[in-house]
């Protein structure tokens, strides 16, 4: 199946075609399998490689943010990644937001153009001998799942993951919606979101039918014990906890003035643009498990919103991850394997730049294996290395899925009272750490 002299990188999302590419940048060839278009996945709607299926946001661009600073990290160790998605910005306020097409076909493009990189259209079944980096996230195929649970010793964990629609944009009412974004924080004249206000009335029906509506019935054992991500909850179950928990959640109009009444909305619905065009644009926070029909029927109740047509409905799928505290070194190699290695949302980080962070850092310590240079383990003060951290160290009991944030960074000594100070005192040391963390390292 594979070229000896090569590195196998099982999976062509994210953290493996990063992982991919940081091998190939220094010297390793690699052959880097994909099992789709032979075998596609419930979420994945094309054959490129590294496509976007939850969202095309990649979270806060703010360096005083937990995810700004862990994109500084990235650019600054040279993702493929970042660079792609820097070219393939659409508006998205303080955050940065990417078109899905163009910014899979740059990474396509990228990888497939190397000279050291080949990409194989095939599935995996089996954990290959040999150096490897594994990276087939949380859609790994049933034979290769099986494989890693009998390696590991140990059942999987699991989460449910939810997918947001995707509406025309040429359909929404723009006599009713307005353009802004909250406290107009990164926006131009128009604003970088198209915002729906509802009043206190239309808010409470929308709650309402979305409680009433029908959704999609898990399978099997899995009806006995669902198990939601808490930072993608679908809407239906975060309306469940509360008549205002969405007024608090993803429907708050903090920040927002409705242009027609001069006050701010009771509650609000955000759409963010999802392609350069300006065709497309998804709804913020809004991951679904309703049927097809029911989310026409009950989405269109949201003011602005009566006509829209749907490029894109909202889906749940279930996510796979092996417990990593139990199997992971923080240099994300197995315990019991040098040469193996995971990246990616299957070691449990979640957000696709800690998935990106995770594949940077597998490619490098493989290269490095190969080329006899000791493996990084990041500090914990910066971002990436507080994500190794915790997913190599957290309880395996209870292990839980984990997105970048500064809870999982070491305390600051002196901390600043004031919390926005806390956080750009976060940023200010995790920048130091990195710095000089690479004078003593070679990238």
């Amino acid at each position: 199946m594979a070229n000896a002299s090569a590195v196998q990188v099982i999976g062509g999302g994210l953290a493996g075609s990063e992982a991919a590419w940081q091998l190939a940048q220094r010297g390793i060839p690699v052959l880097l399998y994909e099992m789709r278009p032979l075998r596609m996945t419930p979420a994945h709607q094309t054959d490129r490689l590294a496509e976007l299926v939850c969202s095309n946001s990649l979270g806060s661009d703010l360096p005083d943010r937990a995810p700004g600073v862990l994109k500084w990290e990235l650019r600054r160790l040279g993702s493929l990644w970042m660079a792609c998605a820097d070219q393939a910005v659409v508006p998205a306020g303080g955050a940065l937001a990417v078109d899905r097409t163009v910014f899979a076909g740059l990474v396509t493009e990228r990888l497939s153009s190397h000279p050291l990189i080949k990409v194989v259209r095939e599935e995996v079944a089996r954990i290959p001998d040999g150096p490897c980096v594994i990276a087939t996230g949380p859609l790994t195929a049933p034979s290769l799942a099986e494989e890693l649970a009998r390696l590991l010793g140990s059942e999987y964990l699991y989460f449910y993951d939810a997918i947001a629609p995707t509406v025309y944009a040429e359909t929404i009412n723009m006599d009713i919606a307005f353009r802004a974004s909250r406290y107009e924080r990164g926006e131009e004249e128009s604003g970088d979101y198209i915002n729906c206000p509802l009043t206190r009335d239309e808010y409470e029906r929308f709650v309402q039918a979305l409680l009433e509506a029908e959704r999609i019935e898990l399978r099997g054992f899995e009806q006995e014990d669902p198990r939601f991500f808490e930072a993608c909850l679908p809407v239906e179950q975060i309306a469940a906890r509360g008549p205002r928990s969405l007024a608090f959640g993803p429907m708050r109009p903090v920040g927002l003035r409705d242009p027609r009444t001069g006050r701010r909305p009771y509650a609000v619905v955000q759409l963010r643009q999802d392609d350069l065009a300006g065709t497309l644009y998804s709804l913020v926070g809004f991951q679904t498990n309703l049927r097809w029909t029911e989310q026409r029927r009950v989405f269109r109740m949201i003011p602005g919103l009566e006509n829209a047509e749907f490029a894109r409905y909202g889906m749940m799928h279930r996510n796979t991850f092996i417990n990593a505290p139990m199997h992971l070194r923080p240099t994300l190699q197995y315990r019991q394997r040098d040469d193996l290695f995971f990246a990616g949302q299957i070691t449990g980080v979640e957000g696709y730049v800690g998935n990106i962070g995770t594949g940077l850092l597998a490619g490098i310590n493989t290269a490095n294996l190969l080329q006899g240079k000791p493996l990084w383990e990041l500090p914990s003060t910066t971002m990436l290395g507080a994500l190794c951290h915790y997913i190599t160290h957290a309880s395996p009991r209870d292990f839980q899925p984990m997105k970048a944030n500064f809870g999982i960074m070491p305390p600051l000594e002196d901390a600043p009272r004031h919390k926005s100070n806390r956080k750009q005192a976060y940023a200010e040391r995790a920048r130091q750490a990195l710095e000089e963390f690479l004078s003593q390292h070679t990238p």
